[in-house]
């Protein structure tokens, strides 16, 4: 034996009692059981419609092939200007937002769809009976507009907008009105619509729904009050037709005043009214005419005739005293 077989020998044994090092079984096998169910966790929290629906999908586009071109009349949807579709895959929204107008395609057997009217509706609130803020009971109608501005959101986020629409503006009109008197309700209607117009709207725009407009339509009083605001109304119209009835007599006093003033300056113009008098009631063809004598053209004659009378008298009493004489 050699000297480097001899070293070979004593070696070897030292190399076979030193094994490489090994990670422990049980951190290894916890490590991997951790990620396996972070992954398990991932695959569940997926929007992933899975094996049984893509089973299904493929199954229906087999029949679609199959049974082509009569299942283009299955397939094949129209929608008008005015309309819009949301389609469901399996239960599931179809990405690309709504279709239409046009043609669209389906999968029968795994899509569905629901027309959607973009168009304004009305519809008028039923009579509510409010009491205003100063104690008195009403009956107010209304009218409402609006229209569909996200189809998707009109349905999947409410059941029936329609529906839920109307009760909204119903509960809406007795909140606005309650806090208003009803001296505000009867004079300021623009205002209230537009409150209650600004209140529908962001209500219900998570909904989709757009409320563009929003009318008073009646508002009905008991019939005690209505007889007492029109008495009221009426002593009003009195008080400002006496005041009315005494300003234009005090205006026709001073322009008389004026006029007389004016005849005075002048005697000429006295007779020329009576003349204009006389030619307006010859205007009207009536058998009688009475004709102003003016007093002036009198006054010469009674004075004469109260000298004579009073020349009369004292020649009487000259009688009377030459007999008792």
């Amino acid at each position: 034996m050699t000297m480097d077989d001899s070293k070979d020998s004593a070696t070897s044994p030292i190399i076979a009692q030193s094994p490489p090092p090994q990670m422990p079984q049980q951190n290894s096998d916890g490590f991997s059981l951790k990620k396996a169910g972070e992954r398990i966790c991932e695959a569940a929290s997926t929007d992933s419609p899975g094996l049984c629906a893509f089973i299904l999908t493929i199954i229906s586009y087999l029949l679609i092939i199959a049974t082509f071109p009569f299942s283009l009349c299955l397939c094949v949807k129209v929608v008008q200007e005015y309309e819009r579709a949301v389609i469901f895959r399996l239960g599931r929204l179809l990405k690309g937002g709504a279709k239409g107008p046009g043609i669209f395609f389906i999968v029968p057997c795994i899509d569905s769809y629901r027309k959607v009217d973009l168009r304004t509706v009305s519809f008028d609130v039923p009579p509510q009976e409010i009491l205003t803020r100063d104690s008195v009971t009403i009956s107010v109608e209304a009218v409402v507009y609006y229209r569909v501005s996200d189809p998707i959101a009109a349905e999947n986020n409410v059941e029936d907008y329609s529906h839920s629409t109307r009760l909204l503006a119903a509960t809406t009109l007795r909140n606005v009105l309650g806090t208003r008197n009803l001296a505000e309700i009867l004079s300021e209607r623009e205002s209230i619509s537009a409150t209650m117009q600004s209140s529908l709207d962001d209500a219900t725009d998570p909904w989709g729904v757009k409320v563009e407009r929003v009318e008073i339509k009646d508002v009905r009083l008991p019939v005690q009050l209505q007889r007492a605001m029109a008495a009221e109304a009426e002593a009003a119209r009195e008080a400002r037709a006496k005041v009315i009835a005494a300003e234009g007599e005090q205006r026709a006093s001073r322009a008389l005043k004026e006029a007389a003033e004016v005849i005075n300056e002048s005697p000429a113009a006295l007779q020329l009214r009576y003349m204009q008098t006389l030619n307006a009631i010859s205007a009207e063809k009536n058998s009688t005419i009475i004709f102003p004598l003016p007093i002036d053209l009198l006054s010469h004659y009674m004075k004469s005739g109260n000298g004579n009378g009073k020349r009369k008298t004292k020649s009487k009493k000259e009688d009377v005293l030459s007999d008792d004489e």
